[in-house]
């Protein structure tokens, strides 16, 4: 379904056992795996490396441990899917920190603003993934951690909806699955967590942003459908204990989207 455009594909070299369980001993998405499928993804992990290439911007060094860090947490997605769901583009570039761009955006009235908000990370359409290192470490990083909140998930959700054009929210969906069903959960869940956030933002300044931080997924998912489905594959993985039960039927379709079932992993392991 999805080709590497007539590339030969790099040999991978497998990633070091003591190197890889560095770098993702902290990560909740491994929580409750078994080891056989942890093993798969470390396979996964080092073709992802021989496919990509890393760069950094400002000075900074790509090491090793960097390297297994974006490829671990990048791979998890396409675990039952396959490395093939992120061919047909080749570069991973990291900023030290977070980065702005400049831009134009159209505002409501058709007017042109240029801005630069700083930015975590990005996905190009066709083009690279763009990633500030500082969020990526921060995903392990207790103190840091926001509930769910994965940058490399996010980016790399982003990179699979875009297999059939702009981000919409809607990846190219598996035989026998409904996109009504699909587009129902989505939008149900979308249009109640935007209520949400809007009604946790109007009560800010009382409570501290109390409200905000209450929220099961990362406000930021109200932004448009397309950041609600990357914001909800952050959870999925991350903190599917909080995902489901305030959207049960959005957990659903991605279960079946990435074939894969955190909270039942949890759940075996006694989490």
């Amino acid at each position: 379904m999805f080709g590497w455009l007539g590339k030969r594909e790099a040999k991978a070299e497998p990633i070091d056992a003591g190197l890889w369980e560095s770098a993702t001993l902290p990560y909740l998405f491994m929580r409750g795996m078994a080891a056989a499928d942890a093993e798969r993804l470390r396979e996964l992990a080092s073709g992802f490396l021989a496919r990509k290439h890393f760069s950094g911007t400002h000075g900074l060094d790509i090491t090793p441990f960097m390297r297994v860090q974006v490829a671990a947490q990048a791979s998890i997605l396409v675990l039952e899917l396959g490395i093939e769901w992120y061919d047909g583009w080749s570069e991973v570039i990291v900023y030290p920190g977070q980065f702005a761009p400049e831009r134009e955006v159209v505002d409501e009235t058709g007017v042109v603003h240029l801005v630069n908000d700083p930015m975590a990370g990005e996905a190009w359409l066709g083009g690279p993934v763009i990633l500030s290192y500082e969020d990526v470490a921060m995903t392990s990083d207790e103190d840091a951690r926001v509930a769910g909140y994965n940058v490399v998930i996010h980016e790399f959700a982003h990179k699979l909806d875009m297999l059939n054009g702009d981000p919409n929210g809607c990846p190219p969906l598996h035989a026998g699955m409904a996109l009504a069903a699909w587009r129902k959960a989505f939008s149900g869940a979308y249009d109640d967590f935007c209520r949400r956030v809007d009604e946790a933002d109007a009560r800010e300044e009382d409570d501290g942003g109390a409200a905000l931080a209450e929220l099961p997924i990362d406000p930021y998912g109200s932004e448009s459908p397309g950041e609600f489905f990357a914001v909800a594959s952050e959870a999925f993985f991350e903190t599917p204990e909080l995902l489901e039960p305030a959207y049960p039927a959005v957990y659903g379709q991605l279960r079946e989207f990435y074939r894969q079932d955190p909270l039942a992993r949890l759940a075996a392991a006694g989490g």
